[in-house]
């Protein structure tokens, strides 16, 4: 199984927007017949999150999630053909997937707890990508769960674009935190008071600029809802 994801990009829309993406527009995606599909929207619930960082013009707005048995078959094509329109642009990826911290289930369409966080990261071009691998993963990954609230954690690996004229982007992460983490540092980090919200900080800083994730990164707040999963029966539709 393969899996993709497809970045949206316009002008924030509105809770409308959100909602039919959500609703009719993943419904017609579930149609196409994959595996799997979650839809996240950047919605009222998160749209002021302290942790929004933009480099791309328009931003992310939303992300698509298929999996798919052809990475190149009617699931995909099919649903960037749908998403077409939606937006001022749609990108697409093809990602391998890790999963250090499962996401909770959930039903069919309903909104997971708390808020998805995405980022998007470039490799440093002073970094080969056995190194730079070897310090997301195996360095950093220990880091990212015992610094922060993280109850959900994603990281996939771009393989490569698959629409023309994609921008440059080597890895997606999810992660998911309480949602008084959008507007609270220190529930963001899990933190008990101030000394230990530095200390986490300084350690998620020092973790995060070995491998370049400090800088040229975008980082979305969003609503996440899974459709289908491929992995657990009880969430399937």
């Amino acid at each position: 199984m393969e899996k993709v994801i497809a970045t949206l990009r316009a002008a924030p829309g509105d809770d409308a927007w959100c909602t039919r993406l959500r609703t009719e527009v993943a419904d017609d995606l579930l149609a196409l017949g994959a595996s799997g599909l979650a839809v996240n929207v950047r919605d009222a619930a998160v749209t002021d999150s302290l942790m929004t960082l933009t480099t791309l013009d328009p931003p992310v707005v939303a992300v698509v999630e298929i999996w798919t048995q052809q990475s190149y078959g009617p699931h995909v094509t099919g649903a960037l053909s749908r998403l077409t329109g939606e937006c001022a642009r749609v990108d697409a990826y093809l990602v391998t997937e890790s999963v250090p911290l499962p996401p909770p289930p959930t039903e069919p369409g309903a909104r997971t707890p708390g808020f998805a966080n995405i980022a998007l990261l470039r490799r440093p071009a002073d970094l080969d990508e056995e190194t730079w691998l070897a310090r997301w993963h195996l360095d950093h990954t220990p880091v990212a769960i015992a610094t922060q609230s993280t109850f959900g954690y994603t990281q996939n690996t771009v393989v490569r674009p698959l629409t023309p004229g994609a921008p440059v982007v080597d890895a997606i992460v999810e992660e998911l935190f309480p949602l008084e983490a959008t507007r609270d540092l220190h529930a963001f980090f899990g933190a008990a008071d101030d000394a230990d919200l530095g200390d986490r900080m300084n350690r998620m800083v020092a973790s995060t600029s070995a491998f370049g994730a400090n800088r040229d990164v975008d980082t979305v707040p969003t609503s996440r809802y899974v459709l289908r999963s491929p992995f657990a029966a009880e969430v399937t539709r």
